[in-house]
């Protein structure tokens, strides 16, 4: 899920100030110089053994550095002397062995929020962040949709997959109401530690900045939405839904049991307040998407034990994943409208 970037880097106070200027620039890469330089020896992060063995009270703040300052990797060769600014981000070249990329220096205040390491190739393709692409999101949005109502492959595959949540009702019940559930029980869990809610939602924000989501703040809805439909169906629906799914089920089960806990933990109202009101209908779309999977290897399972063959469960398993993507769709284009117009 995630995808969720655009509230979560809202909250944590991490949108990009487009309007830096050189002036702010001069004195700041100073600032940056020294935090990565600092961070780089290791001066900046709690080993993650200290945040481990923390007693109850401290490992909040613990956690939330670690979170801020991530441990540099083992190796690291940082070049100061050729920085890069973006907005309240400067950005130095560096390299872990063969791996090339760069450090981040993130500021706030004259201070240094957030360093982490992001390799090359860890960022959204650049394609996705030009207008082409946006309005290219735009006519595949449209063009699905109208195949929706017109006697096509896409809305007999939609009333199919419709056919088989009436046909495994009692199962699709359960996936929900269990899946739902423990969301809700994370997020009542965050209201008796909202100090270690915070860190955890700092570790999730810091982590999405790191593969450079919160570029695509600022170019518009339609960019927006495609980034946030290409993350959630790429990272969300199919690499930790879909391919976990195909083994029978179960492991997309356990995957999608803690990562709902963790979200409702990370995203409770105890947090988030009145954004959660806003934000209510992008969780529900988007979790219902990951549901659908999540039910979809069940079935895989259900006829495979049952004698119908793993093929027919197949079948099952990719209509619930077609499903689901028309259901990040939708997200997608709230999820746009809410961060830019709403937020």
């Amino acid at each position: 899920m995630r995808l969720l970037f655009g509230l979560w880097l809202l909250a944590l106070g991490c949108f990009p100030n487009g309007n830096a200027s050189w002036a702010w620039a001069a004195p700041q890469v100073e600032v940056a110089k020294g935090a990565a330089e600092a961070w780089a020896k290791g001066e900046l992060s709690p080993r993650l053994e200290e945040v481990l063995r923390a007693p109850p009270e401290e490992a909040p703040r613990l956690l939330e550095r670690y979170a801020f300052f991530p441990a540099p990797p083992k190796g690291l060769t940082l070049n100061l002397d050729s920085p890069k600014v973006e907005g309240n981000r400067v950005l130095f070249p560096a390299a872990v062995g063969d791996r090339v990329g760069e450090v981040v220096v993130v500021l706030e205040g004259g201070e240094a929020k957030r360093v982490y390491f992001r390799p090359e190739g860890l960022s959204l393709p650049g394609y996705l962040l030009t207008p082409a692409a946006g309005w290219g999101f735009l006519l595949l949005s449209v063009f699905w949709i109208f195949l929706l109502f017109q006697p096509s492959p896409f809305r007999a595959w939609l009333l199919e997959a419709l056919v088989l949540l009436r046909g495994y009702r009692g199962l699709y019940l359960f996936t929900n109401l269990f899946l739902y559930g423990l969301f809700g029980l994370g997020a009542l869990l965050a209201y008796g530690m909202p100090e270690m809610a915070k860190a955890v939602q700092a570790l999730f924000g810091g982590a999405l900045e790191a593969i450079g989501l919160e570029e695509a703040m600022g170019r518009g809805i339609l960019v927006l939405a495609g980034v946030i439909f290409h993350w959630n169906f790429s990272q969300g629906l199919f690499l930790t839904g879909l391919i976990p799914a195909l083994l029978l089920g179960i492991p997309a089960f356990l995957l999608n049991a803690l990562r709902y806990l963790v979200f409702g933990f990370a995203l409770s109202p105890a947090l988030l307040g009145s954004l959660f009101l806003v934000h209510l209908p992008t969780l529900v779309l988007e979790l219902q998407a990951y549901i659908l999977v999540t039910f979809g290897g069940l079935v895989l399972l259900a006829k495979t034990a049952g004698g119908e063959g793993y093929r027919k469960g197949l079948r099952a398993l990719l209509l619930t994943f077609y499903l689901g993507a028309l259901f990040l769709l939708l997200a997608a284009w709230y999820e746009a409208w809410e961060v830019s117009v709403l937020l």
